[in-house]
């Protein structure tokens, strides 16, 4: 690759791969749960009702782990789709990319961010 190396390129990419190492540990426990188990009755469905999700939602470390399992996953979405768009041949728009992507990410953390600290 030929475009310049930025400052910031390192925090990229530890975020990167902070993502990818909880998008492939964290995120198969959660399709395993909701999608395999709770339908084979493997769990009581009961476990994951509407009021007891809201009452899960009430406490600080579930919403901060549900912070670490959305938000760490955006910015690996973004650094790889960068990249990707760059060598898809998109290199004149090298300049916008990491706007556009981190901006994103960044725009989905603040969503995240509200929806689990402002409405609880």
């Amino acid at each position: 690759m030929n475009y310049k190396e930025h400052k910031s390129e390192p925090f990229w990419w530890g975020m990167f791969s902070q993502g990818g190492v909880i998008a492939a540990l964290l995120v198969p426990i959660h399709i395993l749960l909701g999608g395999v188990a709770i339908p084979l009755g493997w769990i009581d469905p009961d476990l994951l009702s509407h009021d007891r999700l809201t009452e899960l939602l009430q406490n600080p470390l579930v919403k901060l782990y549900l912070c670490v399992l959305l938000i760490f996953p955006l910015f690996h979405a973004a650094h790889r789709i960068r990249f990707t768009l760059v060598e898809l041949g998109l290199r004149s728009l090298a300049g916008v990319l990491p706007f556009l992507c981190y901006g994103g990410a960044l725009a989905g953390t603040a969503t995240i961010l509200y929806i689990l600290w402002g409405m609880f």
